[in-house]
């Protein structure tokens, strides 16, 4: 930046005050890779993706409008040139994603911030595409109308067969949208099934939707689990409880 500059000077103060902070962190008992995407016209963030330990936390800093997804990868194993790198969440191999989307399924986090700061901004977590791990979002300072929680059951613990992603192991690492596993209109919500009125809640989705109330279990979603919120700090933590028994929520 030229400091001699004024337009430049005033450009980089007001992306200063006006910017929105994620901190993002790992309750995970394993490490995870979050990953970031911005929608066009947006910048990337943390070059799309970090590594981050168990019980770690990063604050990531976003310009005051940016749009764009969240997610976690998991069982990634950089450097042994196997494509993909992740068992779940992979962006073409790569560390850092620098603008790819990751592979479905997976559990997105979704923002759509305001520059205005006196106007909410937009969020949710969607399972439109499927699962992975359990995702919470929670505004800096803590407000319960602000919060998204994580899910009451495992989905992976419950995830049909049918829905299943399992990696070299056999284990059970994520689980398949219906739209995804099967590419039919009606679970899609598309071309005759394009509206709410036409694309109801599946068999599918309705089990997304009881371990996971607070998240777009599929397209037309109601009562909307989008949530609008004034502030410049959330709280993103992967795994939100720390324990799960047979597949249920522990505190």
């Amino acid at each position: 930046m030229n400091p001699t500059n004024p337009f430049l000077l005033f450009s980089f103060f007001l992306f200063i005050f006006s910017a929105c902070n994620f901190y993002i962190s790992n309750k995970c008992s394993y490490p995870v890779w979050p990953a970031t995407a911005a929608n066009v016209g947006h910048p990337v963030l943390a070059n799309g993706g970090f590594y981050l330990p168990p019980g770690a936390q990063r604050k990531v800093q976003a310009p005051a409008d940016w749009v764009g997804r969240i997610w976690a990868r998991t069982g990634c194993k950089f450097g042994s040139n196997t494509i993909p790198a992740c068992e779940t969440g992979d962006c073409g191999g790569r560390l850092q994603c620098n603008g790819l989307i990751g592979a479905p399924p997976v559990t997105l986090a979704q923002f759509a911030l305001q520059a205005d700061k006196n106007k909410p901004n937009f969020y949710d977590v969607s399972l439109v595409d499927g699962y992975n791990i359990p995702i919470s979002v929670t505004s800096i300072p803590y407000s319960f109308k602000c919060r998204i929680g994580g899910c009451k059951k495992d989905l992976n613990h419950i995830c049909p067969q049918e829905l299943e992603v399992l990696n070299d192991d056999g284990e059970i690492v994520a689980c398949k949208s219906a739209c995804l596993a099967f590419n039919n209109d009606k679970f899609c919500c598309r071309n005759e099934y394009g509206t709410p009125s036409k694309c109801k809640p599946s068999i599918y989705s309705k089990i997304f939707k009881e371990a996971c109330p607070s998240y777009y279990s599929y397209a037309y979603d109601n009562p909307s689990p989008l949530v609008n919120c004034v502030s410049d700090d959330y709280l993103i933590t992967f795994c939100p409880y720390t324990k799960w028994t047979n597949g249920i929520e522990s505190t």
